[in-house]
């Protein structure tokens, strides 16, 4: 199968390469909030719409500009690539797929794009445009042989964290096909309960660092603004942040393919993340668990590896229902952790009974396209 791929890499940029990356990172930054202000300002004072070519065009302009001669210092490459993505910004708005378009900040997470015209990649060292030198990456994977790299994106976190990523074309082979087959129920508690009766933890990640993160926020707020000593603040919160967000990915990336590696199915329930923050008691534990994400993952790789994911609606009754005979409890409060079928008098954990009904609703969507209705009988 045939898919972009990106592989992310940390490099260690020379003090010349860190000046020519900050001057990129900042010309790249002006040029998107410049454009994205003149095509807001062509339509609220000329109900004018400015596209890609537009822009481009005055860019070319803007260059010339004796008082923007700085924008010519830098590959030209990153700024094309800027109005692409403040291009595609402004497609996914019109068709509700995003907000508008914001301006970038300079404190934030930096970032410059560049095609196969503004590097030079060998196989085994990168040298991007304006560099004399390539960059010092550490190479912590390999790149499989015959991977066409079409794209390069050079960026650096809120820490100060230099990181490139390689878009290539590559080829993905299905996994064997396996027998197993699993449901997923997701949780607080547990961040999954599956079909198998095992249940495995949440990480926490935020919950574990929240006072913390809460001390050094009040430090920072207490920083007098432009002061050396607020910079050393405001990257100890960013560290902090950096670090809860490394434990939550590297967390559902190893679930996510050993689940995909170990089961031909997989069914989960769809869950409406959004809806079920507005529950202001549950709502940092539900931020916090990232199950978007991890259903995500879930998708894209199930597509690379020959696997099959299935959602279940989320008004199927998965948790009152019983497993063992189909009753369906009328009221199953989220105190109840075990209970016992009147029907069948089967005995249950909540958890474990609510992912084999998913498992079951998943398989006869899988094997006939059925679908499961969430009313009980």
């Amino acid at each position: 199968m045939d898919i972009k791929r990106a592989y992310r890499f940390r490099f260690y940029p020379t003090p010349e390469q860190e000046v020519i990356l900050a001057q990129t990172f900042g010309c790249v930054r002006f040029v998107y909030n410049h454009m994205l202000r003149l095509r807001s300002e062509a339509w609220e004072q000329r109900q004018e719409r400015m596209g890609y070519h537009d822009t481009s065009a005055a860019l070319t302009l803007l260059k010339k500009q004796p008082e923007y001669a700085w924008l010519n210092d830098v590959s030209s490459v990153p700024l094309q690539q800027a109005l692409r993505h403040l291009q595609t910004a402004f497609g996914n708005f019109f068709a509700k797929r995003g907000r508008y378009p914001q301006f970038k900040r300079k404190g934030s997470h930096q970032s410059a794009e560049y095609t196969a015209s503004a590097f030079r990649w060998d196989g085994q060292a990168l040298k991007l445009a304006k560099m004399d030198a390539p960059l010092d990456v550490r190479w912590s994977r390999q790149i499989p042989q015959g991977a066409k790299v079409t794209t390069i994106t050079v960026s650096q976190d809120a820490v100060g964290r230099y990181f490139v990523s390689l878009l290539c074309d590559d080829v993905v082979c299905a996994k064997p096909e396996v027998a197993e087959k699993i449901g997923i129920d997701l949780g607080l508690t547990h961040f999954a309960i599956l079909s198998t009766g095992e249940k495995i933890a949440t990480p926490n990640a935020f919950r574990k660092h929240e006072k913390k993160l809460a001390k050094l926020q009040r430090r920072l707020a207490k920083k007098k603004k432009g002061s050396k000593s607020r910079t050393k603040a405001r990257l100890k919160v960013a560290k902090l942040h950096a670090k809860i967000a490394d434990i939550r990915k590297d967390f559902t990336h190893k679930l996510s393919t050993r689940l995909i590696h170990e089961n031909q199915v997989v069914a989960v329930e769809a869950l409406g993340v959004g809806n079920m923050k507005k529950n202001r008691k549950l709502a940092k534990s539900i931020g916090d668990a990232g199950w978007a994400e991890f259903v995500r993952q879930l998708e894209y790789k199930a597509k690379w590896y020959g696997r099959e994911v299935v959602k279940i609606d989320r008004w199927y009754p998965s948790s009152k229902r019983c497993s063992d005979c189909g009753y369906t409890a009328q009221k199953m409060p989220l105190n109840v952790r075990h209970w016992t079928c009147h029907d069948c008098g089967s005995s249950h954990d909540r958890d474990i009974n609510a992912a084999r009904n998913v498992l079951a609703a998943g398989l006869a969507v899988s094997a006939r396209g059925e679908a499961v209705s969430p009313v009980s009988r």
